[in-house]
Protein backbone atom coordinates (compact mmCIF):
# COMPACT_ATOMS: atom_id res chain seq x y z
CA UNK A 1 0.00 0.00 0.00
CA UNK A 2 2.84 2.34 0.88
CA UNK A 3 4.53 1.49 -2.42
CA UNK A 4 1.40 2.38 -4.34
CA UNK A 5 1.24 5.77 -2.67
CA UNK A 6 4.86 6.50 -3.57
CA UNK A 7 4.31 5.45 -7.19
CA UNK A 8 1.11 7.55 -7.37
CA UNK A 9 2.89 10.62 -5.97
CA UNK A 10 5.72 10.21 -8.51
CA UNK A 11 3.15 9.81 -11.32
CA UNK A 12 1.28 12.96 -10.31
CA UNK A 13 4.56 14.88 -10.05
CA UNK A 14 5.54 13.92 -13.61
CA UNK A 15 2.08 14.88 -14.90
CA UNK A 16 2.53 18.34 -13.28
CA UNK A 17 5.97 18.75 -14.87
CA UNK A 18 4.67 17.72 -18.29
CA UNK A 19 1.72 20.13 -18.06
CA UNK A 20 4.02 22.97 -16.98
CA UNK A 21 6.41 22.18 -19.82
CA UNK A 22 3.49 22.22 -22.26
CA UNK A 23 2.34 25.61 -20.97
CA UNK A 24 5.80 27.19 -21.19
CA UNK A 25 6.73 25.77 -24.57
CA UNK A 26 3.39 25.85 -26.37
CA UNK A 27 0.79 28.05 -24.67
CA UNK A 28 3.22 30.87 -23.63
CA UNK A 29 5.12 30.80 -26.88
CA UNK A 30 3.13 33.69 -28.38
CA UNK A 31 3.64 35.84 -25.27
CA UNK A 32 7.40 35.29 -25.04
CA UNK A 33 7.81 35.59 -28.79
CA UNK A 34 6.15 39.03 -28.64
CA UNK A 35 8.33 39.95 -25.66
CA UNK A 36 11.43 38.92 -27.59
CA UNK A 37 10.33 41.07 -30.54
CA UNK A 38 9.98 44.07 -28.26
CA UNK A 39 13.53 43.56 -27.05
CA UNK A 40 14.89 43.19 -30.58
CA UNK A 41 12.59 45.54 -32.56
CA UNK A 42 12.43 49.23 -31.68
CA UNK A 43 9.98 51.91 -32.81
CA UNK A 44 11.13 55.50 -33.09
CA UNK A 45 8.48 58.24 -33.25
CA UNK A 46 9.41 61.02 -35.70
CA UNK A 47 8.19 64.55 -34.99
CA UNK A 48 6.73 66.46 -37.97
CA UNK A 49 7.95 69.92 -38.91
CA UNK A 50 5.26 72.54 -38.29
CA UNK A 51 3.54 73.69 -41.45
CA UNK A 52 4.23 77.14 -42.88
CA UNK A 53 1.64 79.91 -43.27
CA UNK A 54 1.25 81.89 -46.51
CA UNK A 55 -0.87 84.86 -47.54
CA UNK A 56 -3.21 84.68 -50.56
CA UNK A 57 -0.32 85.57 -52.93
CA UNK A 58 2.17 83.03 -51.56
CA UNK A 59 4.07 85.42 -49.27
CA UNK A 60 5.44 83.57 -46.23
CA UNK A 61 3.97 84.75 -42.92
CA UNK A 62 5.26 82.02 -40.58
CA UNK A 63 8.36 79.97 -41.36
CA UNK A 64 10.73 77.54 -39.67
CA UNK A 65 14.31 78.70 -39.15
CA UNK A 66 16.84 75.88 -39.51
CA UNK A 67 19.34 75.28 -36.73
CA UNK A 68 20.51 72.72 -34.17
CA UNK A 69 19.71 71.55 -30.66
CA UNK A 70 22.32 70.48 -28.09
CA UNK A 71 21.96 67.42 -25.82
CA UNK A 72 24.29 65.96 -23.18
CA UNK A 73 24.89 62.35 -22.19
CA UNK A 74 22.73 61.15 -19.25
CA UNK A 75 23.78 60.10 -15.67
CA UNK A 76 26.47 62.80 -15.31
CA UNK A 77 24.71 64.55 -12.42
CA UNK A 78 24.17 61.27 -10.53
CA UNK A 79 27.86 60.62 -9.80
CA UNK A 80 30.58 62.80 -8.32
CA UNK A 81 32.90 62.11 -11.21
CA UNK A 82 30.14 62.93 -13.69
CA UNK A 83 29.38 66.34 -12.13
CA UNK A 84 32.85 67.60 -13.00
CA UNK A 85 32.41 66.39 -16.58
CA UNK A 86 29.02 68.12 -16.77
CA UNK A 87 30.47 71.41 -15.52
CA UNK A 88 33.30 71.16 -18.01
CA UNK A 89 30.94 70.60 -20.95
CA UNK A 90 28.61 73.42 -19.90
CA UNK A 91 31.51 75.86 -19.56
CA UNK A 92 32.72 74.86 -23.01
CA UNK A 93 29.29 75.55 -24.48
CA UNK A 94 29.16 78.97 -22.84
CA UNK A 95 32.59 79.83 -24.22
CA UNK A 96 31.44 78.90 -27.72
CA UNK A 97 27.99 80.53 -27.37
CA UNK A 98 28.26 83.46 -24.89
CA UNK A 99 24.49 84.00 -24.77
CA UNK A 100 23.96 80.64 -23.03
CA UNK A 101 23.51 80.63 -19.26
CA UNK A 102 25.29 77.70 -17.56
CA UNK A 103 23.11 77.97 -14.45
CA UNK A 104 19.92 77.51 -16.47
CA UNK A 105 21.48 74.76 -18.58
CA UNK A 106 22.60 72.88 -15.47
CA UNK A 107 19.16 73.22 -13.90
CA UNK A 108 17.51 71.87 -17.06
CA UNK A 109 19.89 68.93 -17.22
CA UNK A 110 19.52 67.92 -13.57
CA UNK A 111 15.73 68.18 -13.72
CA UNK A 112 15.65 65.56 -16.48
CA UNK A 113 18.55 63.34 -15.45
CA UNK A 114 17.67 60.00 -13.82
CA UNK A 115 18.57 56.31 -13.93
CA UNK A 116 15.34 55.69 -15.85
CA UNK A 117 16.31 58.04 -18.67
CA UNK A 118 18.65 56.42 -21.18
CA UNK A 119 18.48 59.14 -23.83
CA UNK A 120 20.68 62.20 -24.20
CA UNK A 121 19.16 65.19 -22.39
CA UNK A 122 18.35 68.24 -24.51
CA UNK A 123 19.52 71.43 -22.80
CA UNK A 124 19.49 73.90 -25.72
CA UNK A 125 16.46 73.88 -27.99
CA UNK A 126 17.86 75.97 -30.79
CA UNK A 127 21.12 77.44 -32.05
CA UNK A 128 20.93 79.18 -35.46
CA UNK A 129 22.69 77.24 -38.21
CA UNK A 130 25.17 80.02 -39.01
CA UNK A 131 26.33 80.10 -35.38
CA UNK A 132 26.53 76.34 -34.96
CA UNK A 133 28.49 75.67 -38.16
CA UNK A 134 31.52 77.53 -36.73
CA UNK A 135 31.83 74.94 -33.96
CA UNK A 136 29.98 71.92 -35.36
CA UNK A 137 33.05 69.77 -36.05
CA UNK A 138 34.49 70.35 -32.58
CA UNK A 139 31.24 69.52 -30.77
CA UNK A 140 30.40 66.57 -33.00
CA UNK A 141 33.62 64.81 -31.91
CA UNK A 142 32.68 65.14 -28.23
CA UNK A 143 31.11 61.84 -27.06
CA UNK A 144 29.30 63.60 -24.22
CA UNK A 145 27.50 66.01 -26.54
CA UNK A 146 25.00 65.30 -29.30
CA UNK A 147 24.03 67.81 -32.00
CA UNK A 148 20.64 67.32 -33.71
CA UNK A 149 18.88 69.29 -36.46
CA UNK A 150 16.17 71.61 -35.09
CA UNK A 151 13.72 74.23 -36.29
CA UNK A 152 12.35 77.37 -34.65
CA UNK A 153 9.25 79.33 -35.60
CA UNK A 154 9.89 82.75 -37.08
CA UNK A 155 7.56 85.53 -38.22
CA UNK A 156 9.23 87.54 -41.00
CA UNK A 157 6.84 90.50 -40.72
CA UNK A 158 7.22 90.90 -36.96
CA UNK A 159 4.13 92.72 -35.72
CA UNK A 160 2.12 92.86 -38.98
CA UNK A 161 -1.13 90.89 -38.70
CA UNK A 162 0.00 89.71 -35.26
CA UNK A 163 -3.55 89.19 -33.96
CA UNK A 164 -4.45 87.13 -37.02
CA UNK A 165 -1.34 84.95 -37.36
CA UNK A 166 -0.76 84.45 -33.64
CA UNK A 167 2.31 82.68 -32.28
CA UNK A 168 3.60 79.36 -30.96
CA UNK A 169 5.12 78.90 -27.54
CA UNK A 170 6.45 76.23 -25.20
CA UNK A 171 3.89 73.52 -24.48
CA UNK A 172 2.85 73.27 -20.83
CA UNK A 173 2.15 70.05 -18.91
CA UNK A 174 -1.52 70.01 -19.90
CA UNK A 175 -0.61 70.53 -23.57
CA UNK A 176 1.82 67.61 -23.41
CA UNK A 177 -0.77 65.34 -21.76
CA UNK A 178 -3.48 66.16 -24.30
CA UNK A 179 -1.45 66.53 -27.50
CA UNK A 180 0.92 63.79 -28.67
CA UNK A 181 2.66 66.02 -31.22
CA UNK A 182 3.26 68.75 -28.60
CA UNK A 183 4.97 66.08 -26.50
CA UNK A 184 7.36 65.44 -29.40
CA UNK A 185 8.01 69.04 -30.47
CA UNK A 186 7.50 70.81 -27.11
CA UNK A 187 5.71 73.63 -28.97
CA UNK A 188 2.05 74.43 -29.58
CA UNK A 189 -0.05 77.24 -31.06
CA UNK A 190 -0.91 79.82 -28.40
CA UNK A 191 -2.99 82.43 -30.25
CA UNK A 192 -4.50 83.42 -33.59
CA UNK A 193 -4.37 81.12 -36.61
CA UNK A 194 -1.45 79.25 -35.01
CA UNK A 195 -3.83 78.15 -32.24
CA UNK A 196 -7.08 77.79 -34.17
CA UNK A 197 -5.50 75.53 -36.80
CA UNK A 198 -2.90 73.96 -34.51
CA UNK A 199 -4.09 70.41 -35.26
CA UNK A 200 -3.54 71.07 -38.98
CA UNK A 201 -0.24 72.96 -38.72
CA UNK A 202 1.44 70.56 -36.30
CA UNK A 203 1.17 67.79 -38.89
CA UNK A 204 1.18 64.01 -38.50
CA UNK A 205 3.90 62.02 -36.73
CA UNK A 206 6.07 59.51 -38.57
CA UNK A 207 7.52 56.21 -37.38
CA UNK A 208 10.73 54.28 -37.97
CA UNK A 209 10.89 50.61 -36.97
CA UNK A 210 14.35 49.03 -36.71
CA UNK A 211 16.03 45.91 -35.31
CA UNK A 212 18.56 46.28 -32.47
CA UNK A 213 20.97 43.83 -30.84
CA UNK A 214 21.56 43.20 -27.15
CA UNK A 215 23.86 46.27 -26.99
CA UNK A 216 21.02 48.42 -28.33
CA UNK A 217 22.89 48.94 -31.58
CA UNK A 218 20.82 49.23 -34.74
CA UNK A 219 21.14 46.20 -37.00
CA UNK A 220 18.59 46.90 -39.75
CA UNK A 221 15.67 49.18 -40.59
CA UNK A 222 12.38 47.33 -40.97
CA UNK A 223 9.95 50.08 -41.99
CA UNK A 224 9.74 53.84 -42.31
CA UNK A 225 6.82 56.27 -42.62
CA UNK A 226 7.81 59.90 -42.91
CA UNK A 227 6.09 62.60 -40.85
CA UNK A 228 3.62 64.80 -42.75
CA UNK A 229 3.63 68.60 -42.64
CA UNK A 230 0.59 70.65 -43.61
CA UNK A 231 0.99 74.19 -44.94
CA UNK A 232 -1.94 76.60 -44.91
CA UNK A 233 -2.73 79.62 -47.07
CA UNK A 234 -4.70 82.54 -45.70
CA UNK A 235 -7.05 84.89 -47.52
CA UNK A 236 -5.19 88.04 -46.43
CA UNK A 237 -3.18 90.16 -48.86
CA UNK A 238 0.00 91.16 -47.03
CA UNK A 239 0.51 94.27 -49.16
CA UNK A 240 -2.95 95.50 -48.20
CA UNK A 241 -2.36 94.39 -44.61
CA UNK A 242 0.89 96.36 -44.44
CA UNK A 243 -0.86 99.45 -45.81
CA UNK A 244 -3.56 99.09 -43.14
CA UNK A 245 -0.93 99.16 -40.41
CA UNK A 246 0.80 102.19 -41.91
CA UNK A 247 -2.34 104.37 -42.07
CA UNK A 248 -3.30 103.62 -38.47
CA UNK A 249 0.07 105.03 -37.36
CA UNK A 250 -0.22 105.76 -33.61
CA UNK A 251 -3.99 105.28 -33.46
CA UNK A 252 -5.69 102.45 -31.61
CA UNK A 253 -8.65 100.52 -32.97
CA UNK A 254 -9.51 97.91 -35.58
CA UNK A 255 -10.17 97.57 -39.31
CA UNK A 256 -11.54 94.76 -41.49
CA UNK A 257 -11.62 94.40 -45.29
CA UNK A 258 -13.82 91.48 -46.37
CA UNK A 259 -15.05 89.95 -49.62
CA UNK A 260 -18.85 89.97 -49.49
CA UNK A 261 -19.24 87.05 -51.90
CA UNK A 262 -17.49 84.39 -49.84
CA UNK A 263 -16.60 86.04 -46.51
CA UNK A 264 -12.85 85.84 -47.12
CA UNK A 265 -10.95 88.56 -45.23
CA UNK A 266 -8.38 90.43 -47.33
CA UNK A 267 -6.88 92.36 -44.42
CA UNK A 268 -7.72 92.96 -40.79
CA UNK A 269 -5.90 94.61 -37.95
CA UNK A 270 -6.19 95.14 -34.24
CA UNK A 271 -4.12 98.16 -33.27
CA UNK A 272 -1.62 98.60 -31.77
CA UNK A 273 0.07 95.37 -32.85
CA UNK A 274 3.03 93.61 -31.23
CA UNK A 275 6.06 91.63 -32.44
CA UNK A 276 5.35 87.89 -32.43
CA UNK A 277 8.94 86.61 -32.45
CA UNK A 278 9.88 87.16 -28.76
CA UNK A 279 6.99 84.91 -27.67
CA UNK A 280 8.43 81.83 -29.42
CA UNK A 281 11.37 81.48 -27.04
CA UNK A 282 9.89 83.43 -24.12
CA UNK A 283 9.44 87.19 -23.76
CA UNK A 284 11.43 89.10 -21.11
CA UNK A 285 9.69 90.46 -18.00
CA UNK A 286 10.59 94.00 -19.04
CA UNK A 287 8.99 93.69 -22.48
CA UNK A 288 5.99 91.89 -21.00
CA UNK A 289 5.35 94.67 -18.48
CA UNK A 290 5.70 97.32 -21.16
CA UNK A 291 3.08 95.64 -23.34
CA UNK A 292 0.78 94.78 -20.43
CA UNK A 293 0.76 98.34 -19.11
CA UNK A 294 0.08 99.93 -22.50
CA UNK A 295 -3.23 101.80 -22.19
CA UNK A 296 -4.10 100.94 -25.80
CA UNK A 297 -4.09 97.20 -24.91
CA UNK A 298 -2.01 95.65 -27.72
CA UNK A 299 -2.61 92.12 -26.39
CA UNK A 300 -6.38 92.37 -26.88
CA UNK A 301 -7.55 91.09 -30.26
CA UNK A 302 -10.04 93.89 -30.79
CA UNK A 303 -11.37 92.25 -33.96
CA UNK A 304 -13.21 89.60 -31.93
CA UNK A 305 -12.57 90.49 -28.27
CA UNK A 306 -13.04 94.26 -28.33
CA UNK A 307 -16.43 95.28 -26.91
CA UNK A 308 -17.72 98.61 -28.20
CA UNK A 309 -21.15 100.24 -28.37
CA UNK A 310 -21.98 100.10 -32.10
CA UNK A 311 -23.49 103.58 -32.03
CA UNK A 312 -25.21 104.76 -35.21
CA UNK A 313 -23.78 102.00 -37.45
CA UNK A 314 -26.54 99.76 -36.03
CA UNK A 315 -29.29 102.02 -37.39
CA UNK A 316 -29.71 100.02 -40.62
CA UNK A 317 -30.58 96.93 -38.60
CA UNK A 318 -32.86 98.91 -36.28
CA UNK A 319 -34.60 100.38 -39.33
CA UNK A 320 -35.31 96.83 -40.55
CA UNK A 321 -36.90 96.17 -37.17
CA UNK A 322 -39.09 99.26 -37.66
CA UNK A 323 -40.24 98.03 -41.06
CA UNK A 324 -40.87 94.52 -39.71
CA UNK A 325 -43.26 95.94 -37.13
CA UNK A 326 -45.67 96.99 -39.88
CA UNK A 327 -46.18 100.31 -38.05
CA UNK A 328 -43.49 102.21 -39.95
CA UNK A 329 -42.81 102.44 -43.69
CA UNK A 330 -39.87 104.02 -45.56
CA UNK A 331 -42.00 107.13 -46.06
CA UNK A 332 -43.08 107.46 -42.41
CA UNK A 333 -41.81 110.74 -40.97
CA UNK A 334 -40.97 111.83 -37.43
CA UNK A 335 -40.24 115.39 -36.36
CA UNK A 336 -36.74 116.09 -35.00
CA UNK A 337 -36.53 119.24 -32.92
CA UNK A 338 -33.14 118.40 -31.44
CA UNK A 339 -34.40 116.49 -28.40
CA UNK A 340 -37.23 114.40 -27.01
CA UNK A 341 -38.38 114.16 -23.39
CA UNK A 342 -39.10 110.85 -21.73
CA UNK A 343 -39.64 110.28 -18.01
CA UNK A 344 -38.40 113.74 -17.15
CA UNK A 345 -35.16 113.23 -19.05
CA UNK A 346 -34.08 114.81 -22.33
CA UNK A 347 -32.77 112.46 -25.02
CA UNK A 348 -30.90 114.62 -27.50
CA UNK A 349 -30.01 114.33 -31.15
CA UNK A 350 -26.40 115.01 -32.09
CA UNK A 351 -27.76 117.97 -34.09
CA UNK A 352 -29.09 120.22 -31.33
CA UNK A 353 -30.96 122.36 -33.90
CA UNK A 354 -32.86 119.32 -35.13
CA UNK A 355 -33.57 117.92 -38.61
CA UNK A 356 -37.26 118.81 -38.90
CA UNK A 357 -39.62 116.25 -40.50
CA UNK A 358 -37.49 113.31 -41.58
CA UNK A 359 -38.06 109.86 -43.13
CA UNK A 360 -36.03 106.63 -43.00
CA UNK A 361 -33.59 107.43 -45.83
CA UNK A 362 -32.73 110.89 -44.57
CA UNK A 363 -32.60 109.71 -40.94
CA UNK A 364 -29.86 107.22 -41.88
CA UNK A 365 -28.17 109.76 -44.18
CA UNK A 366 -28.01 112.44 -41.47
CA UNK A 367 -27.85 109.90 -38.61
CA UNK A 368 -30.83 111.53 -36.87
CA UNK A 369 -31.25 110.14 -33.35
CA UNK A 370 -34.79 111.52 -32.79
CA UNK A 371 -36.15 109.49 -35.73
CA UNK A 372 -34.82 106.34 -34.10
CA UNK A 373 -36.02 107.35 -30.62
CA UNK A 374 -39.58 107.89 -31.82
CA UNK A 375 -39.50 104.92 -34.18
CA UNK A 376 -38.28 102.55 -31.45
CA UNK A 377 -41.14 103.50 -29.13
CA UNK A 378 -43.62 102.83 -31.94
CA UNK A 379 -42.06 99.54 -33.12
CA UNK A 380 -41.20 98.21 -29.65
CA UNK A 381 -38.02 96.62 -28.31
CA UNK A 382 -39.21 93.06 -28.97
CA UNK A 383 -39.36 93.60 -32.72
CA UNK A 384 -36.03 95.46 -32.74
CA UNK A 385 -34.06 92.93 -30.67
CA UNK A 386 -35.51 89.94 -32.58
CA UNK A 387 -34.47 91.46 -35.91
CA UNK A 388 -30.98 92.39 -34.69
CA UNK A 389 -30.48 88.92 -33.22
CA UNK A 390 -31.40 87.21 -36.49
CA UNK A 391 -28.88 89.27 -38.47
CA UNK A 392 -25.99 88.48 -36.15
CA UNK A 393 -25.86 90.68 -33.04
CA UNK A 394 -25.40 88.95 -29.69
CA UNK A 395 -23.94 85.83 -31.39
CA UNK A 396 -20.54 84.73 -32.65
CA UNK A 397 -19.72 85.31 -36.31
CA UNK A 398 -17.92 81.95 -36.47
CA UNK A 399 -14.70 83.50 -37.80
CA UNK A 400 -11.72 81.16 -37.53
CA UNK A 401 -9.95 82.82 -34.59
CA UNK A 402 -9.95 81.41 -31.04
CA UNK A 403 -12.08 82.74 -28.15
CA UNK A 404 -14.45 84.97 -30.10
CA UNK A 405 -16.77 87.06 -27.90
CA UNK A 406 -20.53 87.15 -28.47
CA UNK A 407 -21.22 90.78 -27.60
CA UNK A 408 -24.33 92.04 -25.81
CA UNK A 409 -27.72 92.56 -27.48
CA UNK A 410 -30.07 94.13 -24.91
CA UNK A 411 -33.65 92.82 -24.63
CA UNK A 412 -36.30 92.39 -21.95
CA UNK A 413 -35.21 88.81 -21.29
CA UNK A 414 -31.50 89.73 -21.23
CA UNK A 415 -31.99 92.52 -18.68
CA UNK A 416 -34.12 90.39 -16.38
CA UNK A 417 -31.64 87.52 -16.53
CA UNK A 418 -28.59 89.76 -16.11
CA UNK A 419 -29.80 92.35 -13.60
CA UNK A 420 -33.19 91.02 -12.36
CA UNK A 421 -34.69 94.34 -13.50
CA UNK A 422 -37.63 95.32 -15.67
CA UNK A 423 -37.20 96.96 -19.05
CA UNK A 424 -37.87 100.69 -19.38
CA UNK A 425 -38.62 102.85 -22.40
CA UNK A 426 -35.32 104.67 -21.85
CA UNK A 427 -33.58 101.33 -22.47
CA UNK A 428 -35.39 101.09 -25.79
CA UNK A 429 -34.20 104.53 -26.84
CA UNK A 430 -30.58 103.78 -25.97
CA UNK A 431 -30.66 100.44 -27.81
CA UNK A 432 -32.15 102.06 -30.93
CA UNK A 433 -29.04 104.23 -31.39
CA UNK A 434 -26.53 101.53 -30.41
CA UNK A 435 -25.77 102.85 -26.93
CA UNK A 436 -26.58 101.81 -23.35
CA UNK A 437 -25.78 98.14 -22.74
CA UNK A 438 -25.46 97.38 -26.46
CA UNK A 439 -21.96 96.00 -27.25
CA UNK A 440 -20.53 94.55 -30.45
CA UNK A 441 -17.18 93.53 -31.91
CA UNK A 442 -15.74 94.97 -35.15
CA UNK A 443 -16.08 91.51 -36.74
CA UNK A 444 -19.82 91.52 -35.98
CA UNK A 445 -20.20 94.98 -37.55
CA UNK A 446 -18.27 93.90 -40.69
CA UNK A 447 -20.38 90.76 -41.08
CA UNK A 448 -23.63 92.65 -40.49
CA UNK A 449 -22.66 95.22 -43.15
CA UNK A 450 -21.78 92.46 -45.64
CA UNK A 451 -25.11 90.75 -45.06
CA UNK A 452 -27.07 93.96 -45.67
CA UNK A 453 -25.13 94.47 -48.91
CA UNK A 454 -25.55 90.86 -50.08
CA UNK A 455 -28.99 90.07 -48.69
CA UNK A 456 -27.74 86.67 -47.53
CA UNK A 457 -25.72 85.11 -44.72
CA UNK A 458 -21.96 85.76 -44.87
CA UNK A 459 -19.40 83.64 -42.99
CA UNK A 460 -16.13 85.55 -42.36
CA UNK A 461 -12.94 83.48 -42.50
CA UNK A 462 -9.16 83.68 -42.93
CA UNK A 463 -8.38 80.18 -44.25
CA UNK A 464 -8.03 79.93 -48.04
CA UNK A 465 -6.61 76.42 -48.43
CA UNK A 466 -4.67 73.60 -46.77
CA UNK A 467 -1.79 71.79 -48.46
CA UNK A 468 -2.24 68.27 -47.08
CA UNK A 469 0.48 65.84 -48.16
CA UNK A 470 1.05 67.80 -51.39
CA UNK A 471 -2.71 67.99 -52.07
CA UNK A 472 -4.29 71.46 -51.91
CA UNK A 473 -7.77 71.56 -50.42
CA UNK A 474 -9.63 74.84 -50.96
CA UNK A 475 -11.76 76.28 -48.15
CA UNK A 476 -15.18 76.97 -49.64
CA UNK A 477 -17.61 78.28 -47.03
CA UNK A 478 -21.16 79.01 -47.98
CA UNK A 479 -23.78 80.48 -45.67
CA UNK A 480 -26.95 78.40 -45.68
CA UNK A 481 -29.15 80.22 -43.18
CA UNK A 482 -31.86 82.50 -44.52
CA UNK A 483 -31.30 85.38 -42.13
CA UNK A 484 -33.58 87.78 -44.03
CA UNK A 485 -37.27 87.18 -44.57
CA UNK A 486 -38.79 87.76 -48.02
CA UNK A 487 -40.31 90.99 -46.70
CA UNK A 488 -36.94 92.19 -45.41
CA UNK A 489 -35.28 91.43 -48.75
CA UNK A 490 -37.88 93.63 -50.42
CA UNK A 491 -37.02 96.44 -47.96
CA UNK A 492 -33.21 96.18 -48.20
CA UNK A 493 -33.03 98.45 -51.29
CA UNK A 494 -34.37 101.32 -49.13
CA UNK A 495 -31.61 100.67 -46.55
CA UNK A 496 -28.90 100.49 -49.22
CA UNK A 497 -30.15 103.66 -50.87
CA UNK A 498 -29.87 105.44 -47.53
CA UNK A 499 -26.30 104.18 -47.09
CA UNK A 500 -25.49 105.45 -50.58
CA UNK A 501 -26.77 108.88 -49.55
CA UNK A 502 -24.50 108.85 -46.48
CA UNK A 503 -21.44 108.74 -48.73
CA UNK A 504 -22.56 110.48 -51.91
CA UNK A 505 -25.15 113.14 -51.15
CA UNK A 506 -24.44 116.48 -49.49
CA UNK A 507 -25.49 116.35 -45.86
CA UNK A 508 -24.46 112.69 -45.63
CA UNK A 509 -22.24 112.11 -42.60
CA UNK A 510 -19.48 110.46 -44.72
CA UNK A 511 -19.90 112.67 -47.83
CA UNK A 512 -16.77 114.70 -47.09
CA UNK A 513 -14.49 111.65 -47.29
CA UNK A 514 -16.08 109.21 -49.72
CA UNK A 515 -18.05 111.06 -52.42
CA UNK A 516 -15.14 111.72 -54.80
CA UNK A 517 -13.62 108.22 -54.94
CA UNK A 518 -13.31 106.34 -58.25
CA UNK A 519 -15.74 103.74 -56.91
CA UNK A 520 -19.22 104.41 -55.51
CA UNK A 521 -19.43 103.55 -51.82
CA UNK A 522 -22.39 102.97 -49.47
CA UNK A 523 -21.60 103.71 -45.84
CA UNK A 524 -22.70 104.47 -42.31
CA UNK A 525 -20.86 106.45 -39.65
CA UNK A 526 -21.23 106.03 -35.92
CA UNK A 527 -20.03 107.44 -32.62
CA UNK A 528 -19.67 105.11 -29.64
CA UNK A 529 -19.37 106.48 -26.12
CA UNK A 530 -16.70 104.99 -23.88
CA UNK A 531 -18.69 102.85 -21.44
CA UNK A 532 -15.95 102.08 -18.96
CA UNK A 533 -12.36 102.79 -17.96
CA UNK A 534 -10.82 100.23 -15.62
CA UNK A 535 -9.49 101.31 -12.25
CA UNK A 536 -6.04 99.91 -13.09
CA UNK A 537 -5.91 102.01 -16.27
CA UNK A 538 -7.29 105.05 -14.45
CA UNK A 539 -4.49 104.91 -11.88
CA UNK A 540 -1.86 105.10 -14.64
CA UNK A 541 -3.00 108.18 -16.55
CA UNK A 542 -2.70 111.89 -15.94
CA UNK A 543 -5.50 114.43 -16.47
CA UNK A 544 -4.52 115.16 -20.07
CA UNK A 545 -4.49 111.46 -20.96
CA UNK A 546 -7.80 110.95 -19.16
CA UNK A 547 -9.38 113.55 -21.42
CA UNK A 548 -8.27 111.55 -24.45
CA UNK A 549 -9.15 108.08 -23.15
CA UNK A 550 -12.71 109.10 -22.28
CA UNK A 551 -13.42 110.46 -25.77
CA UNK A 552 -15.91 108.56 -27.92
CA UNK A 553 -14.88 105.95 -30.49
CA UNK A 554 -15.45 106.61 -34.21
CA UNK A 555 -17.00 103.99 -36.54
CA UNK A 556 -17.35 103.89 -40.29
CA UNK A 557 -18.63 100.75 -41.99
CA UNK A 558 -19.15 100.63 -45.75
CA UNK A 559 -19.26 98.51 -48.89
CA UNK A 560 -18.44 99.00 -52.56
CA UNK A 561 -19.23 99.10 -55.40
CA UNK A 562 -22.72 100.26 -54.52
CA UNK A 563 -24.37 98.84 -57.67
CA UNK A 564 -22.71 95.43 -57.36
CA UNK A 565 -21.41 94.96 -53.78
CA UNK A 566 -18.09 93.15 -53.54
CA UNK A 567 -16.07 94.40 -50.53
CA UNK A 568 -16.83 95.59 -47.01
CA UNK A 569 -14.53 98.02 -45.19
CA UNK A 570 -15.19 98.47 -41.47
CA UNK A 571 -13.05 100.89 -39.45
CA UNK A 572 -13.10 101.67 -35.73
CA UNK A 573 -10.84 104.39 -34.32
CA UNK A 574 -10.72 104.35 -30.55
CA UNK A 575 -11.29 107.76 -28.95
CA UNK A 576 -11.84 109.40 -32.34
CA UNK A 577 -8.25 108.95 -33.44
CA UNK A 578 -5.20 110.98 -32.56
CA UNK A 579 -4.25 112.28 -35.97
CA UNK A 580 -6.93 111.11 -38.38
CA UNK A 581 -10.58 110.04 -38.60
CA UNK A 582 -12.38 106.83 -39.53
CA UNK A 583 -13.56 108.55 -42.75
CA UNK A 584 -10.01 109.41 -43.79
CA UNK A 585 -8.81 105.88 -43.05
CA UNK A 586 -11.68 104.34 -45.04
CA UNK A 587 -11.04 106.61 -48.02
CA UNK A 588 -7.34 105.70 -48.05
CA UNK A 589 -8.20 102.00 -47.90
CA UNK A 590 -10.47 102.28 -50.94
CA UNK A 591 -7.82 104.24 -52.84
CA UNK A 592 -5.26 101.52 -52.10
CA UNK A 593 -7.67 98.77 -53.15
CA UNK A 594 -8.31 100.62 -56.43
CA UNK A 595 -4.55 100.87 -57.08
CA UNK A 596 -4.13 97.15 -56.36
CA UNK A 597 -6.83 96.27 -58.88
CA UNK A 598 -9.57 95.06 -56.55
CA UNK A 599 -12.12 97.21 -58.38
CA UNK A 600 -12.13 96.49 -62.10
Amino acid sequence: MRMRLIIGFIFLFFIFLLSRLYYLSIKSNVYYEELAKQNAIKTQILAPIRGQIFDRNGTLLAINDLGFSISIKPYLSLKKSGIKILEKELNQLQNLFPDLNTTKLSRTYKRNDSYYNQDFIQIVDFIPAEEMMKHYSELNLNKNIRIDPAVQRKYPFGKLASHIIGYVGKANLQDVRENEIAKLTNYIGKSGIERYYNDVLQGVKGTRVYKANALNQEVAQISYSSPISNNIQLTIDMELQSFLTSIFENNAGAAIIMDINDGSILAAGSFPEYDLNPFVTGISFKDWDELSNNLDHPFTNKLINGYYPPGSVVKMGVALGFLNSGKITPSTQFFCGGSVELGGRLFRCWNRSGHGDIDLKHAIKASCDIYFYDGSLKAGINQISQTLSRIGFGTKTGVDLPNEFVGVLPSREWKMQKYKQNWFQGDTLNTAIGQGNFLATPMQIARYTAQIAKGEEVLPHFLKSVENNHTIVENKLQGNEQIFTLFEKSQLPYIRDAMYAVANEQGGTAYRYLHNLDVKVAAKTGTAQVVGFSQSDRSRVDEKQMQYYTRSHAWLTSYAPYSKPRYVVTVLLEHGGRSTTSGEVSAKIYQKMISLGYFK
